[in-house]
């Protein structure tokens, strides 16, 4: 098995988790009118395919660093030359990114969903204000797997966060 396939077959074993707090966020209730004329109880608050990247961690990581808590990474490097999770975001893909820390106990905690549509203008204009010099910290993994960018929740707008549990945003900051 590549890394890649051990590294989405240990984070597949989020999923339903995931789904449980993507629906909480994502799905809503409609107007009353909406139930009272059209039997509706429920909407998607979207009607368009909604991509939504996830990217999971290691619960036992924040035991060594809790401040993970408070920064997300994206992947910016694989040594197979593949294009990373960074470059399809810039390039426009995924319309939320999934954050989160995995435990053994199947638990999903902290977490946060994040408007990539935020991310994208808010990483242009940093490039444009340091003349070309990306944000973030770049990092690379310890095996040598794979680099990434290390970015701190409170350095993004407010409305990066759609929806999060046990993160620090801006506000928090």
């Amino acid at each position: 098995m590549t890394g890649w396939q051990n590294d989405k077959k240990w984070a597949d074993q989020f999923m339903p988790p995931i789904k449980r707090i993507l629906g909480e966020h994502l799905i809503g209730e409609p107007p009353v009118a909406e139930d009272q004329e059209r039997n509706t109880d429920l909407m998607v608050l979207r009607m368009d395919a909604v991509r939504i990247g996830c990217r999971m961690r290691k619960a036992d990581q924040l035991e060594r660093c809790p401040n993970y808590a408070n920064e997300f990474t994206i992947r910016t490097v694989r040594p197979s030359g593949m294009q990373t999770e960074l470059a399809k975001i810039i390039a426009g893909w995924g319309d939320y990114f999934f954050y989160g820390f995995g435990h053994s106990s199947g638990a999903v905690h902290p977490w946060a969903l994040c408007d990539l549509r935020v991310f994208r203008l808010w990483h242009s204009a940093q490039l444009v204000r340091d003349r070309g010099q990306m944000p973030g910290v770049e990092k690379a993994n310890h095996d040598g797997s794979s680099a990434f960018r290390v970015f701190e929740f409170r350095h993004l707008p407010a409305e990066f966060l759609a929806a999060s549990y046990g993160v620090a945003s801006r506000e928090a900051a």
